[in-house]
């Protein structure tokens, strides 16, 4: 399962930025990977986690803008066509590192 947070936050006034700044680093800080400008993921090994990180997340997120969530079973995010780039090769972006007991 990936969780996926897309955002667009304004950044006009120095709060702002510094609002911007705090939920990136958070987003960050609870192991989202960048994959595009505002748009992070993460591995989760079931709905209910995904579901837990959202519910997380959401206690967090700024006070203006738009903040987005969307979850993908990995054959759906497995399934994405690079049109122009390609993907990064990073095992921090792979389930391929997620252990289950």
């Amino acid at each position: 399962m990936r969780l996926m947070i897309m955002f667009d936050l304004p950044m006009e006034t120095a709060a702002e930025r510094k609002e911007y700044r705090q939920f990136r680093k958070m987003l960050i800080n609870e192991g989202f990977l960048m994959i595009q400008f505002s748009v992070y993921e993460r591995v989760c090994v079931t709905r209910q986690a995904a579901t837990f990180l959202e519910n997380k997340i959401r206690k967090f997120v700024p006070s203006d803008g738009v903040v987005q969530a969307l979850m993908v079973t990995e054959k759906q995010y497995s399934d994405m066509h690079f049109l122009v780039g390609k993907p990064i090769k990073d095992v921090r972006n792979t389930s391929d590192r997620t252990v289950i007991i």
